[in-house]
This record gives structure tokens, C-alpha cells and sequence, in this order.
């Protein structure tokens, strides 16, 4: 089967970065806030998007 060179750069890259946090999820979402943050880019935050079943409730 045919494998993606740059899907499996990724996956190596991300299997390497949970390794250093022993797997520790929030470990790892605090290492990529804190580089977030290092980062200097703006970051925005969208409101969820509305579902087909949000826009049909009573109300709305």
C-alpha cells in the first residue's frame, strides 16, 4: 500500500513529541500552548458553527 511521505513525517514527528511527555496528554497540550504563546502569531478563537438541528430549535 502506498504511504504519504509527508503523513508519515508528521506522525514520526508527533510520536517523538508525546515520547518526551511519556504520553501525558495534558503534558503535551501545555508544551503546545507554551509554544503557541513563544510563537508571536495572534491567535483567534471562532464561535462553533451552528448545526442543521441548532438552527431549527424553537427560539432561534
Amino acid at each position: 500500500m502506498w504511504q504519504d511521505p509527508i503523513v508519515k513525517e508528521v506522525r514520526k514527528a508527533r510520536l517523538e513529541h508525546a515520547k518526551k511527555f511519556n504520553f501525558n496528554l495534558q503534558a503535551i497540550y501545555d508544551d503546545l500552548k507554551a509554544s503557541e504563546k513563544l510563537g508571536g502569531r495572534r491567535v483567534i478563537s471562532l464561535p462553533p458553527k451552528l448545526t442543521k438541528t441548532d438552527r431549527t430549535e424553537p427560539g432561534l
